[in-house]
């Protein structure tokens, strides 16, 4: 049995052949993992499609059922690195963090493309997510940003998620330090 750390390495092996050949994109140039063709993304393979639609899944579960289905798709030795707060290790300590309900909280997200270990059973996907709740007084508070999320698949052949990381978007570029 491979232990975290090297199930880790693997996996961001992968992660450096992202940064080399795969390009970032903004919302507004498209999500191409939804295009499914070489002739639109000339880096997709066929043996991504599984993990893509895993985290599909997984978001159009969320959306639906909240933190607590967030966190039952987490390997049980997994672990999240989100802007601004410390790390959660550990499925139990993950569940007992994401407690939303749906109707309080609303998390969306779409995987841009994914890379797949050679044995086909690890992989990383990346995208852009949103999140959407209100204040006290009722105002709408939306954060956005960047994830990537590295998934394993357990001996059932399930993909679970061994890292999530989340990074808030960068703020616009006139937003600050104008001179008027």
């Amino acid at each position: 049995m491979r232990t975290f750390l090297h199930r880790l390495l693997l996996v961001f092996g992968l992660a450096s052949t992202v940064m080399a050949h795969a390009q970032l994109q903004l919302p507004s140039q498209g999500n191409t993992a939804g295009n499914n063709s070489v002739l639109t993304d000339p880096t997709y393979r066929d043996s991504i499609q599984p993990l893509l639609d895993a985290d599909k899944k997984f978001a159009a579960e969320v959306l639906r059922g909240g933190g607590s289905v967030f966190a039952s798709w987490f390997a049980d030795d997994a672990v999240t690195l989100n802007n601004k707060k410390p790390t959660v290790q550990g499925k139990s300590a993950i569940t007992s963090q994401t407690t939303w309900k749906p109707e309080d909280y609303q998390l969306t997200w779409a995987p841009d493309g994914a890379r797949i270990a050679p044995h086909g059973d690890m992989g990383i996907t990346w995208g852009h997510y949103e999140g959407k709740s209100h204040d006290n007084q009722g105002n709408l508070l939306v954060t956005s940003g960047r994830y990537i999320t590295a998934w394993e698949k357990d001996k059932s052949g399930q993909w679970k998620v061994l890292l999530d990381a989340s990074n808030d978007a960068p703020a616009e570029a006139d937003s600050c330090c104008s001179i008027h």
